[in-house]
């Protein structure tokens, strides 16, 4: 296959050499002077003889004939998979690699009568990976692992005893611990080649047998001790733990002799009924009554003589621990206390709280009264009376704010807003009068409206390009939404869309753009809910070069391979199809072949173009016999002539309104004669192809150029 680099220019410099002539014009006998590993053959054409060097050997067929090795470009491509291959004189013989043997069970072979080289199960030899061990064959190799309850010795799994001088033994699948092998609560007991498990005490197995292997799933559960009854005793609740149990009282009970929960053959413990006695006394309390002294038993208080009840329960309750619970009851001493410190305010008062007691409040400097009483006294409650004194500050003007208006104002307060061509940004919009007299003032700003995307321009058909407006501080989110559709291809439709996180003020996003398409963008900033839009239409591509398989070939009928992908959205118009002969010297522009158009033509040209195809009658995969006779798009593809060395040529065109672009790549080569092809590349992807035959005479070298 040909790449890109054929595209562009291409210029095909033809030499011809004329039969080597004797001394004095006589010709000279042609097969007696072929090499020995030489043939003579006719020319196709019956114009004369000619030297050819047999199978196996390459030269020029006169004074080189040199043995061909065959091995030089692969063994597997000369004699298949797994191979080695070996040069001789004039041919050459197979091997197979180790691991692989013939398929003709001999030795050595030659591949053309389907010989090849297949696998050897090296497993069918008895024994291979020892005792306990397993063979598994690979392609070309084979490997050994271990039998349950074995393991490898001295090398990995799997192994090759022959690499790695390894061997199976048996393995003490206990030695990882009874939990990993035999599972939770267990015992692990190794035998040779094997293992059996058996339950710690307080489980057995889910198989109700003595000994089991885990491998039918059987594992050790927990065994219910309180299905025993009256483990725990009188009053006693049993639980069951893993492998265990413990016991707890009921409520009403409490443990003796040890701790709680407890285990009675371990700590000889047990539980027994729950008695508080008679309750303490408490200070300012009296006991009223306490008819029992067991669990759940209520005891009854008051305040004593002098003290006044203020919250509280006065009931002590005999608890499940054999302690009453303390009554919740206050009583103290009648007394109002300090009296409350209001805002802004002064107290007037003798330190005194007793019922009677007077406080008077007055404002501070600097506030003012603005409603409500000044004055409290203490009851006989215990309690100050409510006070409903306000003071207020006296703050002066309200304070200016930038870019603002006030909306509300009192002599404590001021609301703001934003006068119009202004929004705000960040910051309360409210000035207050604090208690010191001096205003907070608001830390709103008023901030110049801008759209929050401008100056949104599309640089080199790929990037888009836009100007931020926001706080600096900020991340905004982006999202970026493009559709593009073509007039010359109604189904298509191109629609994606990108979302971009930045804090920048200037941003750039290159898109993925088809060519010839018209493409609307549009950025919305998210958070402002803004939406900036613009258009741009893409220019027509230079088409990629087209996949094809490049062959030579010595048929005047040869068929061409072209593939394609369906679901290309190159703008891509059509195939021409060209025929170009090596004959004579001549120039060839891929940009510009109108001068092989068939109306231009004054005599038979022996360049032209034989096939114009439309690339929607192209599938995925096309073939084209050049020469069948048949005409395609207007042009006809004629039969070459017989004995006469062409370049088949293939143009990919692509237009759109008056401008076109195209690419061109060399397509095949179709051999008259025995000429010698040379190829090189330009760096402006012209193709120049010389062809040179070079005659070894008996008296020299002779060189002709026929004229275009």
């Amino acid at each position: 296959m040909m790449d890109e680099t054929q595209r562009g220019m291409i210029t095909v410099i033809l030499l011809c050499v004329t039969s080597a002539m004797l001394a004095g014009g006589q010709p000279i006998d042609v097969c007696g002077s072929c090499h020995a590993n030489a043939t003579c053959d006719d020319y196709p054409d019956g114009s004369g003889k000619v030297c050819n060097c047999k199978y196996g050997f390459v030269g020029n067929g006169r004074t080189i004939c040199l043995d061909k090795d065959e091995c030089q470009i692969g063994a597997q491509k000369i004699c298949g998979h797994h191979t080695n291959c070996h040069n001789t004189y004039g041919s050459y013989f197979c091997t197979c690699l180790s691991g692989y043997h013939p398929s003709n069970n001999m030795d050595v072979f030659i591949p053309n009568d389907g010989t090849h080289c297949q696998d050897t199960d090296e497993c069918m030899i008895t024994g291979l990976c020892g005792d306990g061990g397993l063979c598994r064959n690979l392609e070309g190799s084979f490997e050994c692992s271990c039998q349950l309850g074995y393991q490898v010795h001295n090398g990995p799994e799997p192994f090759n005893p022959h690499k790695h001088k390894s061997f199976c033994k048996d393995k003490d699948e206990c030695q990882i611990g009874a939990q990993k092998i035999c599972g939770r609560h267990t015992n692990c007991h190794n035998t040779y080649g094997s293992y059996f498990c058996t339950c710690l005490s307080g489980y057995h197995p889910s198989n109700n047998m003595d000994v089991f292997i885990p491998n039918d799933g059987t594992h050790c559960q927990d065994t219910d001790e309180c299905m025993i009854t009256g483990l725990c005793g009188d009053g006693g609740l049993c639980r069951n733990l893993e492998g265990s149990f413990e016991c707890s009282c009921q409520l009403g009970y409490q443990v003796h002799n040890g701790p709680e929960p407890f285990n009675p053959h371990k700590h000889k413990s047990f539980c027994k009924v729950v008695d508080c006695g008679r309750p303490a006394a408490i200070e300012g309390m009296v006991l009223v009554s306490v008819p029992q002294t067991t669990y759940s038993s209520v005891a009854m208080f008051a305040c004593d003589e002098g003290f006044v009840w203020k919250r509280g329960e006065n009931s002590s309750v005999c608890g499940a621990d054999g302690q009453w619970r303390r009554p919740t009851a206050v009583c103290e001493d009648i007394s109002c206390g300090p009296p409350l410190n209001l805002p802004h305010t002064n107290l007037l008062w003798n330190g005194t709280s007793t019922p009677g007691s007077v406080v008077l409040y007055e404002c501070m400097d600097g506030f003012y009264q603005k409603s409500g009483n000044n004055v409290s006294t203490c009851s006989t409650s215990g309690e100050w009376e409510d006070v409903s004194i306000k003071c207020e500050a006296l703050c002066g003007p309200a304070p200016f704010l930038a870019n603002s208006e006030v909306v509300w104002h009192n002599r404590s307060v001021v609301i703001y807003r934003c006068v119009n061509g202004y929004h705000s940004w960040r910051g309360s919009n409210v000035s207050v009068c604090s208690s010191s007299g001096v205003w907070e003032k608001a830390s709103m700003k008023c901030v110049e409206i801008k759209p929050a995307v401008n100056h949104l321009l599309v640089i080199n058909e790929k990037c888009v390009n836009w100007r931020a407006e926001k706080y600096e501080e900020d991340t905004e989110v982006y999202k970026v939404t493009y559709v593009g559709s073509r007039d010359y291809q109604r189904s298509f439709h191109d629609k994606r869309k990108q979302f971009v996180r930045s804090k920048a003020d200037q941003l750039e996003l290159c898109l993925k753009l088809l060519p010839v398409t018209n493409y609307s963008i549009s950025i919305t900033a998210m958070s402002a809910k803004f939406t900036a839009s613009i258009t741009t239409t893409t220019s027509l591509t230079v088409p990629p070069a087209p996949v094809i398989y490049y062959r030579e070939f010595e048929t005047p009928v040869p068929t061409l391979r072209l593939q394609r992908s369906h679901h290309t959205l190159d703008p891509l118009s059509l195939y021409q199809v060209f025929v170009v002969s090596v004959d004579q010297i001549m120039r060839f522009d891929c940009s510009s072949p109108a001068s092989l158009h068939p109306s231009s033509r004054t005599k038979p040209l022996l360049e032209y173009i034989t096939a114009q195809i439309e690339v929607r009658h192209v599938g995925t995969e096309f073939n084209f016999t050049v020469g069948n006779g048949l005409h395609y798009g207007g042009f006809l593809n004629a039969q070459l002539e017989n004995g006469r060395n062409y370049y088949i040529l293939l143009r990919a065109v692509s237009e759109w309104k008056m401008e076109i672009k195209s690419t061109c790549v060399l397509w095949a080569k179709v051999k008259g004669t025995s000429y010698v092809l040379m190829v090189s590349f330009s760096a402006a992807a012209a193709l120049i192809v010389t062809i040179a035959l070079i005659i070894l005479g008996v008296y020299g070298f002779v060189w002709c150029f026929r004229k275009t």
